[in-house]
């Protein structure tokens, strides 16, 4: 079975092509960083119209890269949420379209599952069950995997997600956008001088919090006399900060859960120093680790393609409605 995995749910358009036996095939990717960086954050509009721009050239090269037909698509699976609703619209409309005029099935892919499988591209993928810590810009969460579509949520942001943070952080610090990347590098040239807070750790539970951080984060710097070595003393206080709380938390679900597996994806997994702390603390609990490589990290094609394979595999598929859904609960799923 080959599947066409497309990704649009924010500021990327990715497409790849997965077969069920031989793995991923071909992927490919787009990125509005470039535009976005003018306004110093994503515009949803730009984004939508980019999507357009893109999304049907790369299918297009997908097919041609992989020596493959349109004939030789057996379903295409498509991010419907959550994320920016007009982006998904774009990837949503085309492939129930495509979907439609090939006469195969689609499938609606929830976006953090994918980046919750996307570690089993490896390969030495985990086996099932696990703890999943998914950090990207939007969300923060523990969850509980015991199989495809087996999760139970664990604990999630109460307010800003770890990505979000690390880029309200950086424009802080005017470092612009995209600023977590930007954070991360300036933090390598400092030190925490300070020691920050680390969010909910001093009570039970494995919720998260980062606005109070934020805070904290930004009355330092405001009584700071801002040079380049404070901002980076600051940043490198509040990167450590967060690592830590990330540590702390996923500590407590292995604990809770018993499991000797952890999961780590999204965005912001590619983090240096929260995978050195999480790398020590699983060592530490004589557990393992696994990360999706660098590429599948961010938003792409491939997780989507992987997970809508798997979908599609237990028999399920969508009706012939364009379904997207900006706010989608992970354990609905």
């Amino acid at each position: 079975m080959y599947v066409l995995g497309i990704e649009t749910s924010c500021d990327e358009t990715g497409v790849a092509i997965y077969h069920a036996k031989q793995g991923l095939i071909t992927h490919s990717l787009y990125s509005q960083v470039e535009m976005h960086s003018e306004y110093g954050g994503v515009v949803p509009e730009l984004a939508s119209r980019d999507h357009i721009r893109k999304l049907i050239p790369l299918i297009k090269q997908s097919l041609s890269d992989s020596g493959l037909k349109n004939a030789d698509i057996n379903g295409i699976a498509y991010t419907a949420g959550p994320g920016l609703m007009g982006a998904l619209l774009v990837g949503a409309a085309t492939a129930r379209s495509l979907a439609w005029t090939w006469g195969i099935p689609a499938i609606a892919v929830h976006h953090m599952e994918g980046h919750l499988l996307a570690p089993m591209l490896e390969e030495s993928p985990p086996s099932f069950p696990f703890v999943a810590l998914l950090i990207s810009g939007g969300h923060t969460l523990l969850v509980k995997v015991d199989g495809v579509g087996l999760y139970h949520l664990l604990g999630e942001s109460l307010d800003d997600a770890a990505g979000e943070a690390f880029d309200k952080t950086a424009k802080m610090l005017g470092l612009g956008y995209p600023g977590g990347p930007k954070l991360a590098k300036l933090a390598e040239q400092g030190k925490p001088q300070v020691k920050f807070p680390r969010p909910m750790t001093d009570r039970p539970g494995l919720d998260f919090s980062f606005s109070g951080l934020k805070t904290f984060t930004l009355n330092n710097f405001n009584a700071s006399d801002k040079t380049e070595q404070n901002k980076a003393d600051i940043a490198a206080a509040f990167q450590q900060a967060v690592a830590e709380t990330l540590s702390i938390k996923c500590k407590r679900a292995l604990q809770q859960t018993g499991f000797k597996r952890l999961v780590v994806a999204g965005g912001v997994s590619a983090n240096t120093q929260i995978r050195e702390y999480l790398t020590d603390m699983v060592t530490k609990e004589r557990a393992q680790i696994y990360y999706p490589r660098l590429e599948f990290c961010t938003d792409n094609g491939a997780m989507i393609a992987y997970a809508g394979c798997q979908r599609l595999l237990a028999g399920q598929h969508q009706g012939l409605e364009i379904f997207a859904r900006p706010r989608w609960p992970i354990n609905e799923l």
